[in-house]
């Protein structure tokens, strides 16, 4: 093991202060500071609806904190003082004009608060040999550590299983897991005893590799989830070397937090302090930092990119949830704009409250079924309490990322059978494993691919790795004797991968029979519709599916050759636009025409200015995120199928996305005026 770092030194970071405003040199092969041309744009889609954080006290100011992004960057790097960049201007709908930072809407909801700027400082772990005879004291360091972190992640579960509900707790049963699992303690151990360096060196080597791994997945979603291998690296490093800092929870507040980068554990200490609200340089919308702002109803903005560049402790910041912004500095115009917002939104979001029990029904009696997109079997109980009817998609992948190896059967089958009892008889769609599992392991990790989206990954990685995509369908046949269960394929590009898993199901029922072990001989077996060749072939397709699924994330990406992780090109990425259009009604129109099922399952799933367009093709089943079901639902009691197929033909002359936006926009002011209101 060679040490990394230039002079033998590694860096994981902890939270602490510092005075006097400054921009990062040197961090990055761009060498130049932040900027606001470097600010980040997104189209205006929203990914959830209104909720309202009404605390608008402001705190007192706190000391300035210097933002440093740390891990991994070598001993030397410097911090030099230097003008702080304007953020760019904006307005808001009435005009007002305003500084604000676009980023990604990852927490619905309006707060103004004081800002408070949590940074990162430098905790060195050093490459240390040691004496044969100390290899023993390094062991007990590393389990003293292990046992310590593990304690409190227990409490912060427990706590966050209190305050946030299981399925928000339960991204601190993976932080567990990984404490636990034998193949990464028996790794770091294997180090001390094998090149006879310190614990927190192996350690630290330890989690970094596995972090690599999820950061060379190619979905942004599991890329997302190294940021917690690197809060509990840091966790027991820290540990190890003795480091302590500054913790979230004892920030004095009202408080709108502005940091970098958030754990998931800084996140979950929130609710123990006065946070109202926050934003982050860095952070997707499928992060768990994001996952537990939306279990706290904390509104929050997460790659802004330059946000702890433009702010000062002690500035008056409006963090505005639902439009994805950050506004600094705002006048008294601008505040009274965001106070009023605020109120409509609460109002709103107390009728969206009141109506979520209602069915799902159009004005001219057409039965609308409203289902939730799930990653953890204990989000049902959200599902359908925000009036929802089942699960659209249950992404299986948090069971692959729950530990380093790869799951057995029986974790598989325990985590399916606890999804069948809690939608007790309701719809319940599996999505198989929708990247290569391989990669999570503690194993070799293969040469990353050039093109990862064009490469083997979902079905096709399924499909060469037989005995893997085996374990996972044999769980799903047992758990299918439980109650219904649809399994549903990713990235389907040809009839074969379906005749091919489908021939391996058979296979494996047999052996069922062999075994006398029951299961639902009429499993239906479907696939996601996500690249163009699915659509332009669903006819084909629909003969051989027991159901669709129209993907739209992806369809999106492969339609339009976008990649909707690169700023660069994210405004090109656009539900609206006629050529996805088609493809999406063709989806549809094809499965219609064999007499299958065909739900939509993406983005534009849960997004109101799409759902009369998306009932005028002929979708009678909506998949999304639980908050979004009631908004949604609003508009669909609120319609006619005859105003929505209207909508269809005319939309399908249409020739740009601004053509159908604009469209849409105004013929759901008809339908739902405040949907549009709140858009601004």
């Amino acid at each position: 093991m060679r040490p990394q770092g230039g002079a033998g030194e590694r860096f994981v970071g902890r939270t602490e202060t510092a005075r006097g405003p400054s921009v990062i040199r040197n961090l990055a092969p761009d060498p130049s500071p932040a900027s606001a041309s470097r600010t980040q744009t997104f189209g205006n889609l929203r990914a959830f609806q209104p909720a309202v954080n009404p605390a608008l006290a402001l705190g007192p100011p706190s000391h300035r904190q210097i933002p440093f992004r740390l891990l991994g960057l070598r001993a030397r790097q410097t911090v030099s003082p230097g003008p702080r960049p304007a953020p760019r201007g904006s307005e808001t709908a009435s005009g007002a004009a305003m500084n604000a930072i676009r980023g990604i809407a990852a927490s619905p909801g309006i707060a103004i608060g004081t800002a408070v700027i949590v940074a990162e400082s430098l905790s060195q772990v050093s490459f240390r040999q040691v004496a044969p005879e100390e290899v023993g004291e390094e062991r007990a360091r590393l389990e003293a550590a292990l046992a310590e972190s593990a304690a409190e992640l227990t409490e912060l579960r427990d706590a966050s299983a209190a305050t946030m509900g299981r399925e928000a707790a339960a991204i601190f049963d993976f932080h567990l897991g990984l404490l636990k699992d034998r193949s990464l303690v028996g790794a770091i151990v294997a180090d001390i005893e094998r090149e006879q360096v310190c614990a927190e060196y192996a350690a630290s080597e330890n989690f970094v590799k596995f972090a690599d791994r999820l950061r060379a997945l190619p979905d942004p979603m599991f890329q997302e989830r190294a940021g917690d291998v690197v809060d509990l690296e840091r966790r027991v490093v820290s540990k190890l070397i003795g480091a302590s800092g500054k913790r979230l929870k004892d920030l004095g507040g009202p408080a709108v937090v502005i940091a970098h980068e958030l754990t998931p554990s800084q996140t979950a200490e929130f609710h123990r302090a006065k946070v109202v609200a926050f934003a982050t340089d860095a952070g997707g919308l499928t992060g768990h930092t994001s996952i537990i702002a939306r279990a706290l109803a904390m509104p929050a903005v997460v790659g802004c990119k330059d946000a702890t560049a433009h702010v000062e402790d002690g500035d008056v910041v409006i963090v505005d949830g639902d439009a994805g912004q950050l506004v600094i500095r705002p006048d008294e115009g601008v505040l009274a704009h965001y106070r009023a917002l605020a109120h409509r939104s609460e109002a709103r979001r107390g009728a969206l409250r009141e109506g979520a029990d209602l069915p799902s029904v159009t004005r001219d009696g057409t039965t609308v079924h409203l289902l939730g997109n799930i990653e953890f079997p204990d989000e049902i109980t959200t599902v359908l309490a925000n009036g929802g009817s089942g699960v659209g998609l249950y992404r299986t992948e948090f069971l692959y990322l729950t530990s380093p190896r790869v799951p057995t059967e029986e974790e598989h089958y325990r985590a399916y059978a606890r999804a069948v009892e809690l939608c007790a008889g309701r719809t319940l769609v599996i999505r198989t494993l929708d990247l290569g599992a391989d990669k999570y392991t503690q194993e070799h990790l293969e040469e990353p691919e050039r093109n990862p989206f064009l490469g083997l990954r979902s079905i096709r990685f399924c499909l060469q790795n037989p005995a893997l995509f085996r374990t996972q369908l044999r769980a799903l046949l047992r758990a299918s004797a439980l109650g219904p269960i649809k399994v549903m394929l990713p990235l389907v590009s040809n009839v074969m991968e379906l005749r091919q898993t489908r021939m391996m199901v058979h296979d494996l029922c047999e052996d069922l029979d062999e075994e006398g072990i029951r299961y639902d001989r009429n499993l239906q077996i479907g696939i996601m519709i996500e690249v163009p060749s699915a659509a332009l072939m669903a006819r084909t397709l629909a003969t051989e599916s027991a159901f669709f699924s129209v993907g739209t994330n992806d369809l999106i990406q492969y339609t339009l050759a976008v990649d909707r992780g690169n700023e660069r090109v994210a405004p090109l990425y656009n539900g609206a636009n006629p050529a996805v259009l088609t493809l999406i009604k063709a989806s549809v129109r094809a499965a219609a025409n064999a007499g299958i099922d065909c739900s939509l399952c993406g983005e534009l799933a849960g997004e109101p200015l799409f759902t009369c367009l998306l009932l005028g093709f002929g979708f009678r089943t909506l998949s999304m995120a639980p908050a979004q079901i009631p908004a949604v639902k609003r508009v669909v009691r609120a319609t006619t199928i005859e105003h929505c197929e209207l909508i269809a033909r005319k939309v399908g002359s249409f020739d740009s996305d601004r053509q159908v936006l604009s469209y849409l926009r105004d013929e759901l002011r008809k339908v739902d005026p405040d949907a549009v209101n709140l858009d601004g």
